[in-house]
This record gives C-alpha cells, sequence and structure tokens, in this order.
C-alpha cells in the first residue's frame, strides 16, 4: 500500500485559524509519499530515511513516550472511530516537502498515515478526504493540546484550494481558480513553530477577551471599526487593527478565487497585504526571509509572503508569468526554491 500527500501553503488567513476565523489555503505539487505493508507480528516499525532515523512500537503499547507522539496517536484516535488492528506494520516514508518548514510536511504525514491505517484495519475503512483531515487534526492537534488549527490537516487531505471555516461549525468550500506558478522559497533557516504559534495565539486570545468588556456583544467575527477600543494600549491596538486587517483580506480574496479568471494583480496586492501584517504586526518574519521576498519582486514577482508560522522557514512568491527567473533569484540570495502549482489532496497509488 502506497499513500501519497501534498504539502500545502497558505494564500490567506495565516495565523487566524486558530482564532476560530476562516483560511484559504493550497495543496501544492509538492508530497509526502507513505509505502507500507501488514507484518506478522505487533510491531510498528517506521523508516523515516530523510532523517536518518526508524521508530519502533508495539500495539500492545501505545503509550506516548515522546511529545508529539503521532505515529502512535493516529492509530489511538483510528481506534476511537471504531477501526482495529490485530497486526503491525512496516512502512517507509519519503517526502519532497521542506521539513519544519512551514509547508505542512509533518501533516502530511500525518495525514498519509491515517489513509494508510484506514485502509489497513482489520475492516478497512473507505473514509473521505474530509475525514480524513478530521482525524489528522485530532491526532496532530487534539491529543497534545496544541495551539495549531485545522488548516494543515484539512487542506492535505483534500487537496486543490480550499475556503476552511471552523466556527460556528466546520465548513469547507472547494474554489477553482484558474492560477499560475507559485515560488516556494525556503529559508534553509530553523523556526521555532509552538513558540511563535503560543505567542501569537495567547496575545491576540487575551486581546480578544479584554475586548470583550468594553464590546459584550462582538465576537472576532463581528468586531467593526465602531468598537470601543479605548482600553487598548498602543500595542494592543496594532495588534487589534493587524488581526482585523487579516480577517478582511479574506473577505476580499474570496469572491475573487471564486472566479475562473481571477485578477492576478488584485490577489498579489492582497498577498502582499497579508504579508505586511505578518511582517511588521506579528514580527514572524526574518531578514533573510524579506531578502527573498525583494529578489523574488525585483525578479517580476506579482507578490508574496512568509508562509507558515514564521520565524525561519519558507515564503512564496506569486509568480505566473516568469517562474524560472523568480526561482533563480531567490536562489541567489540563499534560498532553496520550488517551483509549485496547486495539486490533488491524499491518494492511493
Amino acid at each position: 500500500m502506497e499513500i501519497s500527500t501534498p504539502g500545502r501553503i497558505c494564500l490567506f488567513g495565516e495565523h487566524q485559524d486558530y482564532l476560530g476565523l476562516p483560511v484559504i489555503a493550497m495543496a501544492i505539487s509538492l508530497r509526502a509519499k507513505l509505502h507500507g505493508e501488514i507484518r506478522s507480528d505487533k510491531n510498528v516499525i517506521i523508516h523515516k530515511p530523510d532523517l536518518g532515523e526508524t521508530e519502533n512500537f508495539s500495539l500492545d503499547d501505545l503509550t506516548y513516550t515522546r511529545p508529539r507522539d503521532y505515529f502512535k496517536s493516529g492509530i489511538v484516535v483510528c481506534k476511537h472511530a471504531g477501526l482495529t488492528f490485530s497486526h503491525g506494520f512496516e512502512c517507509e516514508i519519503t517526502s519532497e516537502i521542506p521539513i519544519r518548514a512551514g509547508t505542512s510536511s509533518s501533516s502530511a504525514i500525518a495525514v498519509s498515515w491515517i489513509h494508510f491505517l484506514s485502509r489497513m484495519a482489520d475492516k478497512p475503512a473507505n473514509w473521505d478526504q474530509k475525514k480524513i483531515g478530521e482525524l489528522a487534526y485530532r491526532s496532530e492537534v487534539s491529543e497534545f493540546n496544541e495551539p495549531g488549527g485545522m488548516m494543515d490537516q484539512y487542506t492535505t487531505a483534500m487537496g486543490h484550494l480550499i475556503y476552511l471555516q471552523s466556527e460556528p461549525d466546520i465548513t469547507i468550500r472547494s474554489l477553482n481558480p484558474n492560477l499560475g506558478a507559485f515560488v516556494l522559497g525556503d529559508s534553509c533557516e530553523a523556526k521555532e513553530t509552538m513558540q511563535i504559534l503560543a505567542r501569537c495565539r495567547d496575545s491576540r486570545l487575551a486581546l480578544i477577551q479584554k475586548l470583550k468588556i468594553n464590546n459584550p456583544n462582538s465576537t472576532v467575527h463581528t468586531l467593526d471599526e465602531n468598537a470601543d477600543l479605548s482600553d487598548l494600549s498602543t500595542d494592543e491596538n496594532k495588534l487589534y487593527k493587524g488581526t482585523m486587517k487579516n480577517r478582511d483580506l479574506i473577505k476580499m480574496a474570496l469572491p475573487e478565487l471564486e472566479k475562473d479568471e481571477p485578477n492576478d494583480k488584485l490577489i498579489g496586492q492582497l498577498l502582499s497585504d497579508h504579508h505586511h501584517v505578518l511582517r511588521d504586526v506579528l514580527q514572524v518574519s526574518t531578514p533573510k526571509i524579506e531578502a527573498m521576498m525583494g529578489a523574488a519582486l525585483n525578479a517580476g514577482a506579482l507578490s508574496g509572503k512568509i508562509n507558515g508560522s514564521g520565524g525561519g522557514g519558507c515564503m512564496f512568491a506569486y509568480a505566473p508569468d516568469n517562474p524560472q527567473q523568480v526561482a533563480e533569484a531567490i536562489e541567489k540570495v540563499g534560498g532553496k526554491s520550488y517551483i509549485v502549482q496547486i495539486d490533488e489532496g491524499t491518494i492511493v497509488l
């Protein structure tokens, strides 16, 4: 059995989904592959040649023994969903997706693992991609009380371009615009995802609670220019306005991306506006990311933004007319570039 799952970039809504705000994300043509077979015993052996690691455990002991023990948690959530496993597995995982770079490499593997388990259970389940994404989210986030949202798992599971809204109910809409090429640029800088997510999330959750004192009937979805901000400090005011701007950028981008032929220049401008908030308000960019962004724009890209939690990792440029030139420009300032397109979700090969 072989499963293939894409990575993803976030076009709009970066650092918003864990606030309950919508996102627009895109599966990309860099993929993770999981090849595995059933064993005669109850051992689970996961080979990770990209990392030079092998992981071993038994189905008889699924106690979490490491932070983010995702292979065990995947089995646990599948068992909670009704699957049973009488035999272990031996698998190999390889990936084209940059590792720990904000392109959902770990979520692509989590989705692949859930997909694999669903097909290799004692009574196989023919779960759809949305269900696989839901269980991958549980295995990565809910099981460990981590601060991430649902974007990574649902986008890599379902593929293509999606609009994801998690409140009041989970709503997912597939979008099918004719978009050109993107150029992903990996800064090759290590990033501290959990620390950045916690900082950006916790500061704004506290801000939203503070706003409720003078705006008791408002939510993050309904706050507007009439909100009473009198109790906010200068820094809190800046944080509030940046969060609302990013929220409203999605409202402008969505109708354009619902078109068959969106206006590339408008999409580019909205992406740039989003990046400016991430850089100047949430402060998740880095000098190297900015150098890569500048090189991409000078080479003719329409726009770009940092991708993922930030503090390193990747950026991307929208370059429908000249992706090769933009890729070369990113390489010249020390980044590693990949020309990517929209791609399908998790599949059995």
